[in-house]
């Protein structure tokens, strides 16, 4: 294996690069230099973390690997990679990995939010869209939960009613062509029409993000509804999680019937 730079090779390097002998200044260049060597090499684990899991390695292995948990290994590489999933259109495959009723979802989403006349979709319409198909887990999840759509539509309207909540977003690049290819919009349109689609907010892009965090936790290799209810949870203070909460429906009761559900189910 070809060895790495030593220690004394980057104090020469910070050295040269810092053109002073000026402790501070050598300091500043020791930080910026160790900073890009660190960026360097979690994007060199990441590739071949990436490598692993299209070669269809299990999480598990991947961490056997690098010698950490599987949690640990969750946390560094799965959401990255669900970033780079969801948001980076320019490589081709940005929403292959949503199962139809998965986009259908986005579809009724779109409804809903179009029918409330907002400007955009949250992840309070997401919730809504959950129902578009009754067979599909996510519904069924809410169905034995007994939360029924019409009862979280009261709530949704009554909590859009009030004031927003000023609260931080997650900065997540707007992806508007991405989410109509996820839905099935290919350029004729799902009703005929491609104008008027609104935009997805960015807590509800980033509820997209989480989903495929949460299917590669579960190691699968697509995105399906039950994907996308759990990844409502992950931010407690969106709209959504909080209805959901109100409603009774608890996060790990949810992750318990989706483990049910999914027993047994091979991998599409």
């Amino acid at each position: 294996m070809t060895p790495p730079p030593t220690l004394q090779e980057l104090i020469d390097t910070v050295r040269r690069d810092a053109r002073t002998d000026d402790p501070i200044d050598q300091l500043a260049v020791a930080s910026e230099t160790a900073s890009e060597l660190e960026q360097t090499t979690d994007a060199l684990l990441g590739h071949f973390v990436d490598r692993c899991r299209r070669a269809g390695r299990s999480w598990s292995e991947i961490s056997a690997a690098l010698g950490v948990t599987k949690q640990a290994v969750h946390k560094r590489f799965a959401a990255p990679l669900a970033e780079r999933l969801v948001a980076a259109k320019e490589r081709g495959p940005t929403f292959e990995r949503f199962t139809p009723r998965a986009r259908h979802v986005l579809v009724a989403a779109q409804d809903a939010a179009q029918a409330s006349g907002h400007l955009e979709v949250g992840t309070g319409h997401l919730l809504l869209g959950l129902y578009a198909d009754p067979e599909s887990i996510a519904a069924k999840v809410l169905a034995t939960l007994q939360v029924s759509k019409s009862r979280l539509q009261a709530a949704l309207r009554e909590a859009w009613a009030q004031p927003a909540r000023p609260r931080h977003e997650p900065e997540l690049p707007a992806d508007t062509d991405g989410v109509r290819a996820a839905a099935g919009d290919t350029g004729a349109g799902l009703a005929g029409e491609t104008a008027g689609r609104l935009p997805m907010g960015p807590a509800a892009r980033a509820v997209l993000v989480n989903a495929v965090t949460v299917a590669l936790e579960f190691g699968h290799n697509y995105i399906g509804t039950e994907h996308m209810l759990l990844a409502l949870y992950r931010d407690p203070d969106s709209l959504a999680a909080r209805v959901l909460a109100s409603a009774g429906a608890e996060r790990s009761q949810a992750q318990v019937l989706v483990d049910q559900l999914l027993h047994g189910y091979g991998k599409p």
